[in-house]
C-alpha cells in the first residue's frame, strides 16, 4: 500500500510542469559568499519535490488534489557594481550550472533594494519569487519549508520570521538585537500589522502577480522597504499570508550594511506609511 501511495505521488509530480522559482539576491561586495550562496542554493533546490505525503498537519482537502510536484529554480544575482568583483564571481559560476540557471543582472550603482528588486523581477522567470540575502544570514535550506508552507495553506505571501515559533537571530550583539526587534515592536504597534511579525525580516516567498503589484507601490527606501512591503500585505483584503521560523545568522563575510542612515530612512518610512497607509 504504501509502494502504491509513492508511485501515486511520482506519477502525479510527473503530470505536472515543474514550478519555477526566482530567488532574486541584490549584491554590494559579496565576492566571498555568493558562491556559497549558490552551492546551497542549489542544494537545497537541486532534487527538491514537495510531495504531498511529506507535509504534516495539513487539510486533508488538499491532500486529494493531486498538489505533489517538482521544482525549477533560477538565481537572480542583482549586482550594483561591486568593487570587488562580485559580478566576476557570479560569471564563474554560470560557467557551473546549466545554462539560465544563474543570471546576472548588473546595475551601473547602488541604486536602492526596491528598485534592486524590480531589476531582478525583470531578468525573472518564475511564477513565484523568493528575495532573500546573499550574505548567508538567510540559508538556502530553509526555502523548502516556505515553499511547503505555501503548498499546504494556499499562500499568495510566505514570511521567514525571526520572533515567533522558534525563530531567532545569531550571532549579533545586543544592540543590534535590540536595535532590530525595537523597530519590530514599534511598527507592528504603529501600524496595527498582526499576521506579519517580522516586518523588517528580509527572506519571502512571493506569488509572482502580488510582488508584481507591491513593487509599484512601495515608496519605501533601503530597510524601510522590507517594513512597507510586509504592512501592504497585511492590509490588503483577501491576501493570504503565513509565517515559516527560521533562524537569522550573522554574516561571514564582508560587513553589514546597517547604519545611521539606513535607520533613518526606516523611521521616515514609518512615519510616512502613519500618514498615507
Amino acid at each position: 500500500m504504501a509502494r502504491r501511495a509513492t508511485a501515486a505521488v511520482a506519477t502525479a509530480a510527473a503530470e505536472q510542469p515543474a514550478i519555477t522559482y526566482s530567488v532574486i539576491v541584490p549584491t554590494y561586495n559579496e565576492r566571498e559568499n555568493i558562491p556559497i550562496f549558490a552551492a546551497l542554493l542549489s542544494e537545497a533546490l537541486g532534487d527538491y519535490r514537495d510531495d504531498s505525503d511529506q507535509i504534516q498537519d495539513q487539510d486533508p482537502d488538499l491532500r486529494d488534489r493531486g498538489r505533489a510536484h517538482a521544482v525549477s529554480w533560477e538565481l537572480i544575482v542583482v549586482d550594483d557594481a561591486s568593487p570587488d568583483g562580485t559580478a566576476d564571481a557570479v560569471r564563474r559560476l554560470q560557467a557551473c550550472f546549466p545554462p539560465g540557471r544563474v543570471v546576472l543582472a548588473e546595475r551601473p550603482a547602488k541604486l536602492g533594494l526596491g528598485s534592486a528588486y524590480r531589476h531582478g523581477l525583470a531578468h525573472s522567470s518564475g511564477e513565484w519569487v523568493a528575495l532573500m540575502d546573499a550574505d548567508l544570514s538567510h540559508h538556502p535550506r530553509d526555502l523548502p519549508r516556505l515553499i511547503s508552507a505555501q503548498r499546504a495553506t494556499g499562500a499568495d505571501v510566505v514570511s521567514g520570521t525571526r520572533y515567533s515559533g522558534g525563530g531567532g537571530v545569531a550571532g549579533w550583539d545586543l544592540r543590534r538585537k535590540l536595535t532590530s526587534r525595537g523597530a519590530n515592536v514599534l511598527a507592528s504597534a504603529l501600524l496595527g500589522t498582526r499576521r506579519i511579525g517580522d516586518l523588517t525580516g528580509a527572506f519571502r516567498l512571493y506569488r509572482r502577480p502580488v510582488l508584481e503589484r507591491l513593487l509599484g507601490q512601495v515608496a519605501s527606501a533601503g530597510y524601510a522597504f522590507q517594513m512597507e512591503a510586509a504592512a501592504r500585505c497585511e492590509h490588503t483584503p483577501g491576501l493570504v499570508v503565513a509565517e515559516v521560523p527560521i533562524v537569522f545568522v550573522d554574516r561571514l563575510y564582508g560587513c553589514s550594511k546597517l547604519g545611521s542612515a539606513e535607520i533613518w530612512l526606516f523611521l521616515r518610512g514609518l512615519l510616512r506609511l502613519l500618514v498615507t497607509l
